[in-house]
């Protein structure tokens, strides 16, 4: 049993879609009170935390969505709740355990990063979506310090940045830049949709049409859609 706290967009085919089967097993142990993997501790981390992860479900949704597949399967109505205190691996190790688990497989979406300015790029738009200050102010440090440390510290302050709701401001704010990398692909249409849920297709449709692998690594690319 295995939720993951790193973005989805990681996980290749055989794993994404594993962790939604086991989001929909833990909320079932947990909602409908059954025994099976009730002491796991996967599903000992989220109890009390049902409201989160229904969040990471809908981030898990949006990537399969991104990648062609049709979803059936919605997550309870619960309220918000606080994100599980600890993990079974930080960050950076589900980062090494997924690189071992790959060897001579495909990965994800998104390469496993190997630095911490790969690990940034991947992540600016949906940092800047969600507070324009860190951004600033991590931009700088992910460019200047690099060893295991340094990615040690950014991995779990980038997972934990994501499991803040963005404003629609914010929101806007990072679509638009991510739309100046697609605007002119399409000479028909150089003018972006006024609609935030529209603007986020557009980006994917032409991003992945046009292969824009700038915008194809990034997780803003899907997990943005949970919030429009």
């Amino acid at each position: 049993m295995r939720v993951w706290d790193i973005h989805p967009g990681y996980l290749n085919r055989e794993s994404l879609l594993g962790e939604h089967r086991e989001v929909h097993a833990v909320f079932s142990v947990i909602l409908n009170c059954r025994k099976g993997y009730a002491r796991h501790p996967e599903t000992m981390r989220w109890r009390g935390c049902m409201g989160a992860l229904v969040v990471r479900h809908g981030i898990i949704v949006q990537e399969m969505m991104l990648r062609g597949y049709h979803h059936h399967s919605p997550g309870p109505e619960v309220a918000m709740s606080p994100w599980p205190e600890v993990y079974i691996n930080p960050p950076f190790e589900q980062f090494d355990v997924l690189a071992r688990k790959y060897h001579g497989k495909h990965h994800g979406r998104i390469p496993l990063p190997h630095n911490t300015q790969q690990l940034w790029a991947q992540h600016k738009y949906s940092v800047l979506a969600r507070d324009p200050e860190l951004y600033k102010r991590i931009g700088p440090l992910a460019a200047n310090r690099k060893g295991e440390q340094c990615f040690r510290e950014l991995s779990r302050t980038l997972a934990e940045a994501l499991r803040t709701g963005p404003s629609q401001g914010g929101i806007m704010n990072a679509l638009l830049h991510m739309w100046g990398y697609v605007s002119g692909l399409d000479p028909a249409q150089r003018h972006y949709p006024e609609a935030p849920a529209e603007l986020i297709r557009e980006i994917q449709r032409r991003s992945i049409l046009h292969g824009v692998s700038y915008l194809q690594e990034s997780t803003a690319l899907s997990e943005l859609a949970c919030w429009v």
